[in-house]
């Protein structure tokens, strides 16, 4: 994918159920796709500066990138970020299972501190934001009714050596 947008909803709409399946967004420059349903393995692989958002992976997301910005609303599988030398990764986290899968090597994953002002939480919602109104993803709703309560559970995942790894302006 280099650029425009795919938006991909069930037309019965049921949690947790995949909607796409393995290497979506492999090797993806620029674009957006947003998946009111789960993705499989590798998933935005080599992404170097697609937005994405889907609501869970399986293994191995997120390996290589570069760039780009990708939100989980839900599970990953093992080895998330493994190589993962840019970009950002937000993470939906309330069953508290991500950090044991997550590859730390090169990355760091850090809680978005719901009192400041910082550049993450506003992007995160800008873009969840932008999920709801195209997918009328149901999770995604209760997210946003309730984002300084649910903020607590989102890890953000970062290159351990990036300095500046948000593009606000990606979230429209």
């Amino acid at each position: 994918m280099h650029a425009g947008r795919i938006i991909i909803t069930p037309a019965i709409y049921q949690e947790g159920a995949s909607a796409v399946g393995n290497t979506c967004l492999y090797g993806a420059t620029g674009g957006k796709l947003f998946v009111s349903g789960t993705a499989g393995e590798r998933f935005a692989v080599r992404n170097s500066g697609a937005l994405a958002v889907v609501e869970g992976t399986g293994d191995h997301a997120c390996e290589y990138m570069t760039g780009g910005t990708v939100v989980i609303l839900g599970e990953t599988g093992i080895n998330f970020g493994a190589g993962m030398t840019g970009g950002v990764a937000f993470i939906y986290d309330r069953d508290k299972t991500f950090i044991d899968r997550l590859n730390q090597e090169l990355v760091i994953a850090r809680r978005i501190d719901v009192d400041d002002d910082n550049e993450g939480k506003l992007y995160l919602k800008k873009i969840l934001q932008s999920f709801h109104n195209r997918t009328r993803s149901p999770k995604a709703r209760r997210i946003l009714d309730d984002f300084r309560e649910e903020l607590a559970y989102f890890w953000m995942v970062t290159p351990k050596d990036m300095k500046a790894p948000l593009n606000p302006k990606e979230g429209d």
